[in-house]
């Protein structure tokens, strides 16, 4: 079992910053990777961002490549979500989730199996 927890969210303005982060807990943190994904209203969740369980490896979709950045801090069981030049179109809930089945980063959906409950990510224009 793993047991994941968002914070960081809020009300930002176009261009402003946010780091969002997802503590942890439960079967042991450094074995598998971890993404973060975004549910806008009325829309389908979207990947936004993977990251092996070294670290080592990272992917984006293509729409955040440049703004946003993931990372991780195995000692301190959390993942983070910095995310830079924010844009009204980014407004959404923000998920965090494990992959533990998996081995290497995955954008996919279906391969995520412990989810955190979401953070609101408000980008006012």
């Amino acid at each position: 079992q793993v047991q994941l927890v968002e914070s960081g969210g809020g009300l930002v303005q176009t261009g402003d910053s946010l780091r969002l982060s997802c503590a942890a807990s439960g079967r042991t943190f450094n074995n598998y990777p971890m993404g973060w994904f975004r549910q806008a209203p009325g829309k389908e969740r979207e990947f936004v961002a993977t990251i092996s369980w070294s670290g080592g490896s990272t992917r984006y979709a293509e729409s955040m490549k440049g703004r946003f950045s993931i990372s991780r801090d195995n000692a301190k069981n959390t993942v983070y979500l910095q995310m830079n030049s924010l844009k009204p179109e980014d407004t959404a809930v923000y998920y965090c989730a494990a992959a533990t089945y998996t081995s290497w980063t995955t954008p996919r959906l279906n391969d995520y199996n412990y989810w955190g409950q979401g953070t609101q990510v408000t980008v006012s224009s």
